[in-house]
């Protein structure tokens, strides 16, 4: 007899990340609530996600981050928790904290991550701080003894892929490409709905828990020199490459707005520090989603890249 599906709570669930996971855990048959706030209902640009959420039966449950009493409601009637708030609420995960320490019946959390894993990253700020922010959180859920996964699923090939993370661009380059460093750490690249998929597989496996999820697919591990060779054959085309050695970044970071330079600087972290790949993943600390579930076909950055040629 399989084990019943855990209910699972979203907060944050229609932002960037969060409406895929919301759609996969609906369409895996897990009971799937995201709580929303009457804001959230009345704005427009959200309409779309939410008729979404419905028309996969996900429940709607009003509530806010801000709002205690409603979080603790929200979260007693759940098994799982998945937070996948926006960068600007990352600190305020303590207030999810506290209610499910309130609650006292969640068998698992699963805080905003979907990034690096930021315990093992060579950051500059503006992303340092950041990154330090989700460790904060990671020791505060710790320190409760609330039962986590930490979920590392390095790069959106959303935000990457369409433009070979070239800055201010629409559309793959066809002339000349701009490299960080030298081009060789490599980085890794999944499509969204596949994060959402492997995030869904982890919340009710014993293997997953107290335990970090790196989505690391083989297919979508990539050196910039290794995905610009890919997608010259095929354009059929050889790009001029302009390579930026780390002193340069490292100054592009300093001089550039926001946001562009928080984009430079996890870039770097990646790019050129190879923050995704240079390191082991320890069995003592972390799981690797495709080696969990071979089953799941994901979607290569080979496959990714045709739609833009």
């Amino acid at each position: 007899m399989a084990e019943t599906k855990s209910k699972i709570l979203f907060i944050g669930g229609t932002g960037y990340i969060g409406k895929f996971i919301v759609v996969a855990s609906a369409k895996a048959g897990h009971e799937t609530f995201a709580l929303v706030r009457e804001s959230t209902l009345s704005d427009p640009a959200k309409a779309q996600i939410i008729d979404d959420f419905k028309s996969h039966g996900v429940k709607l449950v009003h509530g806010d981050l801000y709002d205690h009493q409603s979080l603790v409601n929200a979260i007693k009637q759940v098994d799982v928790v998945i937070s996948t708030v926006g960068h600007g609420q990352l600190h305020d995960q303590d207030k999810i904290i506290a209610a499910i320490k309130e609650a006292g019946n969640v068998k698992r959390f699963l805080p905003s991550e979907f990034g690096n894993d930021v315990d093992r990253v060579h950051a500059v700020e503006p992303a340092k701080s950041a990154f330090e922010i989700k460790a904060k959180i990671r020791r505060a859920i710790e320190a409760e003894g609330i039962p986590y996964t930490y979920v590392s699923s390095n790069y959106f090939a959303g935000y990457f892929l369409p433009t070979l993370a070239q800055p201010g661009v629409t559309a793959p380059p066809r002339d000349k490409v701009v490299i960080l460093g030298d081009g060789n750490p490599k980085a890794v690249f999944n499509n969204e709905a596949d994060i959402g998929t492997y995030t869904i597989r982890a919340v009710d496996d014993p293997r997953t828990l107290n335990k970090i999820l790196y989505i690391k697919p083989p297919g979508n591990i990539y050196s910039f020199n290794e995905l610009v060779a890919l997608w010259e054959k095929k354009i059929g085309k050889t790009l001029e490459k302009e390579y930026i050695p780390e002193e340069q970044v490292l100054k592009s970071i300093q001089e550039s707005p926001v946001p562009i330079n928080v984009i430079l600087s996890i870039n770097h972290s990646v790019f050129v520090k190879g923050d995704h790949t240079n390191f082991e993943i320890e069995p003592s600390f972390g799981v690797e989603a495709s080696e969990l579930y071979p089953d799941v076909k994901y979607t290569t950055v080979d496959e990714y890249l045709n739609q833009f040629v």
